[in-house]
């Protein structure tokens, strides 16, 4: 089984061109299967484990132990999906014969809408990245560009100057799997990079393998997705705007406030880098209240006298 793991995860780097996030929670959750069956299902080293000793059984007993531990389900549901894709590759290597993952239910997810920020609460958290210091520039760049692109965070601290046209306000970015898209951005979002980039070299520190990377730490080398997380969380805290603010949450607010606008969800779906449209589905929420007073004021017999 430990080998089956190792070619499986060098399976999901080389030839899916999964990020090293994505790979480090694919390994954590093979790890904790591992463990499971070597300590809690078959007590036997993990050196003798075998990919057939992973039968049906053996997963729902593997779901109910994470439950136990007070594994929350959507957690649970990610170790399930992680655990099917291993069983699915031994499959296709030939190591075993059919996946006994396929029949395990997934545990059902409580609705979740995503988080986003309203009309005036996004000006807010923009607005407070102020000032003329190298690194305020930067930081409004990094929130302006967020929610006029809605790319992933990680997506962000991967653009080198060469994917950017500022004078025809898009760019351009590898997303999951390797798939590159098109992605434009308005004047405030791109006034915003030409101050940065005013002040860029003073900061740059030139490696051996520089790309020049568009934004930088205090070192002057390519920002991390951490860093940029803490950059929001100072940023959230000086606008006053609901605790719970992270990177993904103006990339929520960007596709809500985009089909509220009126744009459809194909449109979306190409702008978000998405490769199925039921993923980009979960932003057609709208708010409530909103919706309430539309209907009261448009609806017949919802008027009273």
């Amino acid at each position: 089984m430990n080998r089956l793991i190792e070619r499986y995860l060098d399976y999901l780097r080389d030839e899916r061109g999964l990020s090293k996030h994505t790979l480090r929670a694919y390994t954590a959750d093979l790890e904790r299967f591992l463990g499971f069956l070597s300590n809690e299902f078959l007590s036997r080293d993990a050196s003798r484990i075998e990919p057939a000793d992973a039968d049906a059984l053996a997963v729902r007993s593997f779901l109910a132990h994470l439950s136990r531990a007070g594994v929350g389900r959507q957690t649970q549901a990610r170790a399930l999906s992680t655990v099917r894709g291993l069983l699915k590759f031994a499959c296709r290597e030939g190591v075993i014969e059919e996946n006994p993952a396929a029949s395990v239910r997934t545990p059902k997810q409580p609705r979740k809408l995503p988080r986003h920020l309203r009309p005036g609460e996004i000006e807010n958290l923009i607005e407070a990245a102020e000032g003329d210091e190298p690194l305020e520039l930067r930081d409004r760049a990094i929130l302006e560009l967020l929610y006029a692109t809605g790319l992933r965070v990680g997506e962000l601290v991967s653009l080198d100057w060469r994917d950017l046209d500022l004078e025809g306000r898009f760019l351009r970015v590898v997303g999951k799997g390797g798939k590159e898209r098109m992605v434009p951005f308005g004047r405030l979002a791109a006034d915003a990079v030409r101050a940065w980039l005013g002040v860029w070299e003073g900061v740059h520190q030139p490696a051996a393998d520089d790309t020049e990377p568009v934004f930088l730490n205090h070192s002057g080398t390519r920002l991390s997705d951490r860093s940029v997380r803490r950059i929001l969380d100072k940023y959230t805290d000086a606008a006053a705007v609901a605790s719970g603010v992270h990177p993904h949450t103006l990339r929520h607010t960007f596709a809500t406030h985009l089909l509220e606008g009126g744009a459809d969800l194909r449109s979306i779906q190409e702008l978000l880098g998405h490769s199925s449209l039921s993923t980009t589905q979960k932003y057609t929420h709208l708010d409530i209240d909103r919706l309430l007073s539309l209907y009261r004021q448009s609806h017949p017999r919802a008027k009273r006298e």
